[in-house]
């Protein structure tokens, strides 16, 4: 059954803010909670207030399934219910990651069981999230970052199932889980809009690579599209995926995303002479939307420390332009737009936020980082003129993306 996907963009504005939500298991094997970590479940209404200078409207966030299901097929929402209300209380909208990196401690992609656990846990939600809220605009990510996790994962180890040269195994086992329990949120809820949330990247073979090493950069540039090809049914057919569960594209784009195969290389984006081999991401996003025709969204960005402004401005020019060749671009998220700490060593926090942490006062205390503020609000001036109707409007009669303040 197909489902076709409106025009109308379901978000309540154009710049999102992203809260770090990770429950998973970290390298060491200890599980590793960042909602209160960070300080956002404490802070949260202080931190939807912090939103409003700056017009963003909507935020992802994340239900935490380890913590949600603690007892198979038993759900605890109550975390989830003070967020909601916190939301409406501040006029946020709520974009929700039902599996983000974490599973519960009985659960891996490996598992016999796991898409069935997961599907039952979407249908747990949309009951749950129904009786809140029976009338809003529900977008949810199922799963987040198949491609990442299943590397992480499945071939480096760095968390369940905590294998080596399983990455296949580990992303065939999630979209199982992601295709069923995309199946279940829409019979649940056929209204429901899904976003898919996957890195984009840009794998490049040496200079003067040999006709071998060019065939085996593009293979591993085009696996990038494996998670979001299986979803549509292009590919694994036999998982039940097909174009009707194709509705908002997500990529998810770092200072880090290009790199060259097989080695730790990174191409810079600030090089004094840039390599030839780095792609603008309006290139690739103009290539992803073309894979997918569908409308998209950059789910994920930001930059540590003191360039972050100067990435900012790089990621407003790069999506301006995409706005002015017409493509269907819904928004663009800061994430995290709170610090956060490495996963594997607490200690170690990114400076990546429109937030940092001053971890001498409680909570951690937000301390907002001028030049990151500054830069985007040129960043929405920016974005803003862009739209069809120059008012920060996508096209006409379309609900209403934030304004620069």
């Amino acid at each position: 059954m197909a489902f076709p996907t409106p025009v109308t963009p379901p978000f309540r504005s154009f710049w999102w803010g992203g809260y770090e939500c990770t429950d998973q298991l970290n390298a060491f094997g200890h599980r590793v909670d960042f909602l209160p970590l960070t300080g956002h479940l404490q802070l949260i209404n202080e931190d939807y207030a912090a939103l409003a200078p700056f017009s963003v409207r909507t935020v992802r966030e994340g239900i935490r399934w380890a913590q949600i299901e603690k007892t198979p097929y038993q759900y605890d929402f109550s975390t989830v219910q003070l967020m909601l209300e916190a939301g409406q209380r501040h006029g946020i909208q709520q974009v929700w990651d039902l599996c983000h990196f974490g599973y519960p401690d009985d659960l891996t992609p490996l598992h016999p069981l796991f898409a069935q656990r997961f599907a039952a846990l979407c249908r747990a939600f949309v009951a749950f999230y129904r009786s809140q809220r029976p009338d809003d605009v529900l977008v949810v990510t199922p799963i987040n970052e198949v491609s990442f996790i299943s590397w992480l994962g499945g071939d480096a180890r760095g968390t369940a199932p905590y294998c080596n040269h399983q990455g296949w195994e580990v992303k065939y086992g999630l979209m199982r889980a992601y295709i069923e329990g995309a199946h279940a949120l829409r019979e649940a809820d056929p209204s429901i809009r899904m976003l898919t949330t996957e890195p984009l990247v840009n794998i490049v073979p040496p200079l003067n690579a040999s006709a071998r090493e060019r065939s085996w950069a593009r293979e591993a540039h085009r696996n990038q599209f494996q998670a979001t090809d299986m979803l549509s049914g292009r590919m694994c057919p036999e998982l039940g995926g097909h174009e009707g569960l194709l509705d908002i594209v997500g990529f998810n784009y770092y200072y880090d995303n290009q790199w060259q195969n097989g080695t730790p290389n990174k191409l810079g984006w600030r090089d004094d002479v840039p390599d030839p081999r780095w792609v603008p991401l309006r290139t690739l996003l103009r290539a992803a939307h073309r894979r997918y025709n569908r409308p998209f969204a950059l789910t994920e960005t930001s930059h540590p420390g003191v360039d972050r402004p100067a990435w900012l401005r790089m990621i407003a020019e790069e999506c301006t332009a995409v706005l002015r060749m017409g493509l269907p671009l819904q928004g663009i998220c800061l994430y995290p737009i709170i610090d956060r700490p490495d996963w594997d060593h607490l200690d170690q926090w990114h400076q990546s936020g429109l937030w940092d942490a001053d971890l001498s006062r409680p909570g951690p205390a937000r301390v907002l980082h001028q030049p990151s503020a500054e830069a985007l609000r040129q960043a929405q001036a920016l974005t803003t003129a862009a739209m069809p109707d120059g008012r920060g409007q996508p096209a006409a009669g379309s609900l209403a993306l934030g304004r620069v303040s």
